[in-house]
C-alpha cells in the first residue's frame, strides 16, 4: 500500500457479456508479483454467466470488488460508475478479454515511481485469433522515447497523438483526472472525452515501450451497436474534446494540429465499420466535423496521403476519397482471387471425379435453400450417434415437417436403423444435400470445402465436456500446436449459429476456445436425455443386447485416445483385471482394438468374462448396461455421473497427460469418484469396496453438481425449440431455453 493506505493502481474493469474470457482477464491481474492493486469490477447487468464468475474471483480475493448494476448503463457510464470506486494512486481501465503478462505490473509500477507520471502510455502486444504474437504498430516508437525512464513529454511526441484514442494503454494518476473533471462520454467512441483530455492537457506523459498489456480482439467480441453504441457517436465526442481543448487556454489549444490528425485517422477506421449504405452520410458528417474543428487554425496533417485526404474530406469528395482506397482494394481483390483459384486449381487437379463433384456442389449452391431439410453428421460421418441423433430424433417428434438426411461413410451405411434417411459422403446426392439444406447439425466440424450460405443454420453441439485442452487452447500443446492448422479451424468455426453446451463449465471454455459469434444452448447434452428418462426396461434390455448375464456385475471400461502415441498403447492389463475380479465380473472394453490379444484374453473374451463393445453403436446404451464406469481422462464420466452410479478413475500417467495434452482442471484433486494410481490401487477399489463407499458417493455429488444440474431428459427439446420452433413453446408448461448470448437470440 502507499502511505495513503489507499493501492498503487487500480484496475477497473466493465462486463457485459464475453463471459469466456473474465477469468483469465482477471487472474492475469490478481496473479502478478506486484501486489498493491485493486479491482473494481462494473457488472453492466450481464445477461449471461458473467456476475456469477465475477461473485466467484471476489470470493478468493479481496483485492476484488464487485458492483451489480440493475439496469445495463453502456460502457461510458459504466466505467464512470467504477472511476468513482476506485481508490488508487493510479487507475487503468482494462478490456474483459484482454490480459497482462507475467511481470507487467511490477515494470509499469517502477515506471509510475521514477517518473511520477500524469499518464503512462503503455506497449502492447497483439494476440491475433491464431494465437501469434504481433508487435505494435508503435513499438518502435515507443522505445526512442523511452531512452530515458524518467523522460516526461507532450502529446507533441509522435506517436503519442496517435495512441490518444483508446483507453486500455493508459495507466493514468486519479488526482490528475478529477483536477480535469473529465469523464467517459455516452454511446459509442465513449472513451474519446477522457483520453484525449488527459493526453492533450498534460506535460507529464511517459512512455513504457516494454509490452504490458496483451490485446486481442476475438471473434466473438461484443460488437453491437446498441452495446457499444455507433461510430456516429464519434462526432460528438470530438466535439466534446475540441471544446476542452479551447477552454484549457493556448497551451492546450496549439495542440489542436495533433488531434485533428489524430480524429481524421480515426474517423477513416470508422468509415469501414460503418454499414455500407450508411457511408456517404458519415462521411457527410466527418466532412462538417473535420471543417468545424480545421477553421481557424493550422489543419495541416503529416503525410502525403492523409493530406490528401484530409482536403477531400473538407470539401466532401465522398466518391473522391473513396477512390483511394478503392485502388488499393482492387489489387488486394485481385490477388485474393488469384490465390483462390491457384488453389482450386490445385485441388481440383488432385483428382478428375472430385472436380467434377465441386463444379456439381458449386451449381446446386446457386438453387433455392430448401427450408424443410436438414443435414445431420456425427464423428465425420461414422454413423448415427451422439447428439445429433438425439436432436434428430427429437425434431422428427416436433417438427414433422422438416426432412432430416444423415450423411454417413459408405461402410457405415449398415450401422443406420431402418427407415433413416441418408446420404454417403462425397457423393453427387451428399452435395446437393449439403449445398440446399436450410440446417445443418453436427458434433465436429463439416469439411472446409462446406460453405455457410445465407439463411443457412449450422448447430455445433459438441460430443463431450472438455478435460483436455481444446480448440485455440492447443496452440500451446507440445504436440498438437505442429499438427492443427488453427486458421482453418477458426473459419470452420465462423459457419456456427449454435454452440450446445452441457453445462456453466463447458460454455466458457467453448466461447474462448473457439470464437466466433455464435449462440450458446446451454441446455445440457441431448444424448444424455436416454439416460436421465431410463427405465428399468431399458436398463434390462442394454445389458441384454451387449451380453452382460444376469447377476453379472458390469464394468464398462472406456480410456481416452493418446494422440501423442503412435497407434494403441495399453495402459491397463485386462486380463489381469478379469482373474482378479472374478467370475461375478464382466469388463466391457470400449478401447480401439485390442492389440496382440494373446491366448488368455482370448479365452477371456469367449468366455464372456470381457467384452469387446469398440463397435458397439451407442454408447449410450453401454452406460445403461453399466453398474461402474473405469475411465481414465475420457469424457464419458461426465456423461456417466448423470446415472449416478460410482465412477473409479484409472490414472497412471496423469502427470504426463496432462503436460502433453492440458487439461482444465486437477482431476486427481476434482474426482468423480475413486482415484487409482496404479492397477494394484484399481483391482484393491473393488475388492476393498472402495468404489462404492461414502467418500466415492460424496465426490461423485460434487461432481454432479457442477456439471450436471441441466441434465433432466429435456436436453434435446430445448435445443429443437430454439433452432427450429425460435423458442415456440418455453413458456412455463415447457423446459426453458438457456441460451447465454439473449442479443444473437433476437438478431436470429
Amino acid at each position: 500500500m502507499t502511505p495513503s493506505g489507499a493501492p498503487k493502481i487500480s484496475f477497473a474493469l466493465v462486463v457485459y457479456r464475453e463471459q469466456a474470457y473474465i477469468r483469465e482477464c482477471i487472474s492475469s491481474i490478481l496473479s502478478q508479483s506486484y501486489p498493491d492493486l485493486e479491482i473494481v469490477a462494473v457488472d453492466d447487468a450481464s445477461p449471461d454467466h458473467g456476475p456469477d464468475i465475477l461473485d466467484e474471483l471476489a470470493a478468493g480475493d479481496d483485492r476484488l470488488k464487485v458492483v451489480h448494476l440493475d439496469e445495463r448503463l453502456g460502457v461510458g457510464e459504466a466505467r464512470n460508475r467504477a472511476l468513482e470506486l476506485v481508490n488508487g494512486d493510479y487507475v487503468w481501465f482494462v478490456e474483459t478479454t484482454d490480459y497482462l503478462p507475467q511481470g507487467a505490473l511490477a515494470t509499469v509500477a517502477e515506471r509510475l515511481d521514477a517518473a511520477q507520471p500524469d499518464v503512462a502510455v503503455v506497449d502492447h502486444t497483439v494476440i491475433t485469433w491464431t494465437g501469434s504474437d504481433k508487435p505494435s504498430p508503435c513499438a518502435e516508437a515507443l522505445a526512442e522515447l523511452d531512452a530515458d525512464a524518467t523522460a516526461l513529454h507532450s502529446i507533441e511526441r509522435p506517436p503519442l497523438a496517435e495512441l490518444a484514442d483508446v483507453v486500455w494503454n493508459k495507466v493514468v494518476r486519479r488526482s490528475y483526472l478529477t483536477d480535469l473533471g473529465v469523464r467517459f462520454g455516452q454511446g459509442g467512441e465513449s472513451e474519446l472525452s477522457l483520453t484525449y483530455p488527459v493526453m492533450l492537457a498534460s506535460d507529464r506523459l511517459s512512455a513504457l515501450s516494454r509490452p504490458c498489456y496483451l490485446r486481442r480482439v476475438p471473434l466473438n467480441a461484443v460488437r453491437e451497436a446498441h452495446v457499444h453504441g455507433s461510430p456516429f457517436d464519434s462526432f460528438a465526442q470530438y466535439d466534446e474534446v475540441f471544446a476542452f481543448a479551447q477552454d484549457r487556454g493556448k497551451a492546450v489549444a496549439r495542440r489542436r494540429r495533433f488531434l485533428l490528425a489524430s480524429m481524421l485517422r480515426h474517423y477513416k477506421s470508422l468509415l469501414g465499420q460503418v454499414p455500407e449504405d450508411e457511408r456517404r452520410r458519415f462521411f457527410h458528417e466527418m466532412a462538417a466535423s473535420y471543417r468545424r474543428h480545421a477553421a481557424g487554425q493550422d489543419a495541416r496533417v503529416p503525410g502525403r496521403l492523409l493530406q490528401l485526404q484530409s482536403r477531400l474530406v473538407a470539401r466532401d469528395w465522398y466518391h473522391a476519397f473513396g477512390a483511394l482506397d478503392a485502388v488499393a482494394e482492387r489489387r488486394h481483390a485481385v490477388l485474393k482471387r488469384t490465390q483462390a483459384w491457384s488453389a482450386r486449381r490445385q485441388r481440383r487437379a488432385d483428382k478428375a471425379a472430385r472436380r467434377a463433384m465441386l463444379r456439381y456442389y458449386e451449381a446446386q449452391m446457386r438453387e433455392p435453400v430448401d427450408e424443410n431439410l436438414a443435414v445431420f453428421a456425427a464423428y465425420w460421418f461414422r454413423g448415427y450417434s451422439c447428439n445429433p441423433r438425439a436432436i434428430y430424433e427429437k425434431m422428427r417428434e416436433l417438427v414433422p415437417g422438416v426432412r432430416g438426411v444423415w450423411v454417413v461413410e459408405k461402410d457405415a451405411v449398415d450401422t443406420l436403423p431402418e427407415g433413416v434417411p441418408y446420404v454417403v459422403a462425397e457423393t453427387r446426392e451428399y452435395y446437393q444435400t449439403m449445398a440446399r439444406a436450410k440446417y445443418l447439425v453436427n458434433n465436429v466440424n463439416f469439411p472446409n470445402e462446406i460453405i455457410k450460405r445465407p439463411g443457412s443454420v449450422h448447430v455445433q453441439t459438441h460430443h463431450g465436456t472438455p478435460l483436455k485442452k481444446m480448440g485455440l487452447d492447443l496452440r500451446t500443446s507440445p504436440f498438437s500446436s505442429t499438427r492443427l492448422n488453427f486458421r482453418k479451424l477458426v473459419r470452420r468455426c465462423e459457419r456456427w449459429d449454435f454452440s450446445v453446451s452441457a453445462n456453466v463449465f463447458s460454455t466458457e471454455i467453448w466461447e474462448r476456445v473457439y470464437p466466433t459469434d455464435y449462440e450458446s444452448l446451454e441446455v445440457g447434452y441431448p444424448r444424455n436425455d436416454a439416460l436421465v428418462n431410463a427405465t428399468d426396461e431399458d436398463v434390462r434390455r442394454a445389458r441384454e443386447r451387449v451380453g452382460v448375464r444376469p447377476g453379472q456385475t458390469a464394468v464398462l471400461y472406456a480410456p481416452t485416445h493418446r494422440e501423442y502415441h503412435q497407434g494403441y498403447v495399453p495402459v491397463l492389463d485386462l486380463a489381469r483385471l478379469a482373474d482378479e475380479l472374478g467370475t461375478d465380473y464382466v469388463i466391457m472394453a470400449r478401447t480401439h482394438y485390442f492389440y496382440d490379444v494373446d491366448a488368455h484374453l482370448a479365452d477371456l473374451h469367449r468366455s464372456g468374462r470381457i467384452l469387446d463393445v469398440a463397435g458397439h453403436a451407442s454408447v449410450e446404451e453401454l452406460c445403461l448396461a453399466a453398474d461402474v464406469l473405469v475411465t481414465d481422462y475420457s469424457s464419458i464420466m461426465f456423461d456417466y455421473a448423470v446415472l449416478d452410479r460410482p465412477i473409479v478413475i484409472h490414472a497412471p500417467d496423469w502427470e504426463v497427460y496432462r503436460a502433453m495434452r492440458g487439461t482444465y482442471f486437477d482431476l486427481m484433486a476434482e474426482p468423480p469418484g475413486t482415484v487409482a494410481r496404479s492397477e494394484n490401487e484399481l483391482v484393491d477399489a473393488f475388492c476393498s469396496g472402495s468404489a462404492w463407499g461414502e467418500q466415492a458417493e460424496s465426490e461423485r455429488a460434487a461432481f454432479r453438481r457442477r456439471f450436471c444440474s441441466l441434465e433432466d431428459g429435456h436436453a434435446a427439446e430445448r435445443v429443437v425449440r430454439r433452432v427450429w420452433l425460435q423458442g415456440a413453446g418455453t413458456g412455463p408448461d415447457a423446459p426453458p431455453v438457456v441460451g447465454t448470448r439473449p442479443d444473437a437470440q433476437a438478431r436470429a
